[in-house]
């Protein structure tokens, strides 16, 4: 007990000293908008800033992003990352790559591992794994691109690339790289391409283009419904 309560004060004056930061302060409300854009349950912000452990899990990584890049700190990044995973459910090496407005909704059993690359605008669900298939320290975890969608239950395993804009469904057992602008669904995943919009679905005569066009992570494959 006394051993959290120490992890706590730690967190909380960590908390006090990067609020007091113009790029920190940015950087949450970043993190507060895109809450509120992913989940339509997010309408205070308050409330998402106490009770989302998955954004607590991502603010809790960046710093121990940082540790990791020093040598003479990887062992307590490492320790620390375990008492995050605790905490929130949520495990997320501290040697991993994640870009901006991250997501994870509905934080729990989340694994990403050490060698996973994520880009910017990602989302994933409850029970997420971006697991390693190999026991050499090489690449053996996934590159997750831009603007992908990851459903829940989804593992994705090896040093697979996942390209942008694109989402892997519910449950969906992720082994081979998925292209851009596709999904990927079933055990073991079946890739294939989004429908091209036609110019009246896409809302204008120029408009012609991938699922890319459609509203932000809008699930129109029921194989991707959470």
């Amino acid at each position: 007990m006394k051993a959290l309560w120490t992890v706590a004060a730690a967190a909380i004056g960590a908390a006090a000293y990067g609020l007091s930061r113009p790029g920190v302060r940015a950087t949450l409300r970043e993190d507060l908008d895109t809450v509120r854009r992913r989940d339509p349950a997010a309408t205070n912000d308050f409330v998402s800033l106490v009770s989302y452990p998955g954004m607590h899990a991502i603010w809790a990584h960046r710093g121990l992003h940082r540790l990791w890049g020093n040598d003479t700190a990887k062992v307590p990044a490492r320790l620390m990352s375990q008492a995050v995973r605790t905490l929130t459910g949520v495990e997320i090496h501290p040697g991993a790559q994640i870009g901006r407005r991250f997501f994870i909704d509905h934080a729990n059993g989340v694994v990403i591992g050490e060698t996973s690359e994520i880009g910017d605008d990602v989302m994933l669900y409850h029970q997420v794994t971006l697991g390693g298939t190999s026991m050499e320290q090489a690449k053996r975890h996934p590159t997750i691109g831009n603007h992908v969608l990851v459903g829940a239950g989804a593992k994705i395993l090896g040093p697979v690339v996942v390209g942008d804009n694109s989402s892997v469904g519910a449950n969906a057992v992720v082994v081979k790289d998925v292209a851009s602008d596709s999904s990927a669904v079933g055990i073991p995943a079946k890739v294939r391409p989004y429908k091209k919009l036609t110019s009246a679905e896409a809302g204008g005569p120029n408009a012609d283009d991938t699922r890319s066009k459609y509203a932000d992570f809008e699930l129109i494959d029921p194989a991707i419904w959470i």
